[in-house]
């Protein structure tokens, strides 16, 4: 992996750590997570976007791994709005479709490295 890579890396991971983070200390001081109550009460809508950034952050985690792996600006860009629109379900069905894709004596941490040229 080339340094600008991990540089660019260590960018993106280092910026979910400390937002994520900032934002649930802050989500902290205007309700206590164990008063959350989901949506019945208005101080609850900030560990709701707490949730929400939290799930977007782990989407573009995942979606690191599927640019890495695809070798196509189409695919890549496919893969994006997909796992950006369908979350879960985009990811579930990339993994089926890379387990698919596996050859069956294959070892399974074939699967994690990128698609051969």
């Amino acid at each position: 992996m080339a340094i600008d890579s991990r540089l660019g890396l260590r960018i993106l991971f280092g910026f979910i750590l400390v937002s994520l983070t900032a934002y649930n200390l802050w989500a902290c001081l205007q309700q206590p997570l164990w008063e959350w109550t989901g949506l019945t009460r208005a101080p609850d809508r900030y560990w709701t976007i707490a949730t929400l950034i939290d799930a977007y952050y782990g989407f573009i985690t995942f979606y690191v791994w599927v640019a890495w792996k695809e070798r196509t600006w189409a695919a890549r860009v496919g893969w994006f709005l997909a796992i950006m629109l369908l979350g879960n379900v985009a990811m579930s069905a990339y993994v089926l479709l890379q387990l698919q894709r596996l050859p069956r004596d294959a070892p399974l941490e074939q699967m994690l490295t990128p698609r051969p040229a």
